[in-house]
């Protein structure tokens, strides 16, 4: 049959990322405790297209996804795209996985233990050289250090979260990154919590206030003294209870670790 993709096209165009978005399909990834996580991503794969093509071959790409079954991880993730760029004769492939992982969190007091959920995205893409990003979303709380100054007693805190982006030069653990978050935030979120529990997590939070701005810098100095960490971009939010606007704050910075 006739292979319309193939004709040529006189607009002389280049398209930077043609693709297909939005599949939904089961992933494994690595856990720490567990061995392996089974967990359902929805999967973006695009290719570049030259001036001299009319389209792409869509069904490659979701081809390539059914020939690797569940073994889409961190670990293979630059092979898929060089499959992708050979498959499709691309110059440059990029991918992005975004999945719901969980991690068995102990309540701090009870030792109660229930399941949090974070959102993860690995991004790769691959074209003169090959990018790999880890992204993070982790919820916190925090309280406000002016509201603790100011009051004769009491002091509003919120539930907020940080979205962490980081480049690495060997393997990272998703729990590693989801810790140093989490510590660095005025208490953490939990999914079970008893009443002694409450107790613990509302006074840690009073006698540990924070800004948003104190978040992003507990973090940047952390990942900074990381020689694995060679880039990162972090965001706090804090979805603010007695203010109808969010407090935001923002740090990216290229490290120079050698190595």
């Amino acid at each position: 049959m006739e292979d319309t993709q193939n004709h040529k096209d006189y607009r002389n165009i280049d398209i930077d990322q043609v693709g297909v978005k939005g599949i939904r399909y089961p992933i494994t990834v690595l856990d720490r405790d567990m061995g392996r996580q089974q967990t359902v991503a929805k999967i973006n794969m695009y290719v570049n297209l030259p001036r001299y093509y009319k389209g792409t071959h869509m069904s490659r790409f979701v081809e390539i996804l059914n020939e690797h079954s569940r073994r889409i991880s961190l670990q293979n993730f630059t092979e898929i795209l060089e499959e992708m760029k050979r498959r499709l004769n691309a110059e440059s492939a990029h991918m992005e996985i975004t999945f719901p992982y969980f991690i068995k969190k102990s309540a701090p007091v009870t030792g109660i233990e229930g399941l949090m959920e974070y959102q993860c995205t690995f991004k790769g893409s691959l074209n003169n050289g090959s990018d790999l990003l880890i992204v993070i979303r982790v919820p916190i709380s925090t309280l406000c250090p002016c509201s603790k100054e100011i009051s004769d007693f009491g002091a509003h805190n919120q539930r907020g979260e940080v979205r962490l982006q980081v480049r690495f030069q060997r393997f990272v653990w998703i729990e590693d990154l989801i810790k140093l978050v989490e510590s660095s935030a005025s208490t953490e979120v939990y999914s079970v919590l008893k009443r002694e529990d409450e107790k613990f997590v509302t006074e840690k939070a009073f006698e540990n206030p924070m800004f948003v701005e104190d978040v992003v810098r507990e973090i940047a100095v952390q990942l900074g003294a990381d020689p694995n960490i060679t880039w990162f971009a972090v965001e706090a939010e804090n979805f603010e209870s007695i203010h109808n606007h969010n407090a935001y704050a923002y740090v990216e910075k290229h490290l120079h670790h050698s190595g």
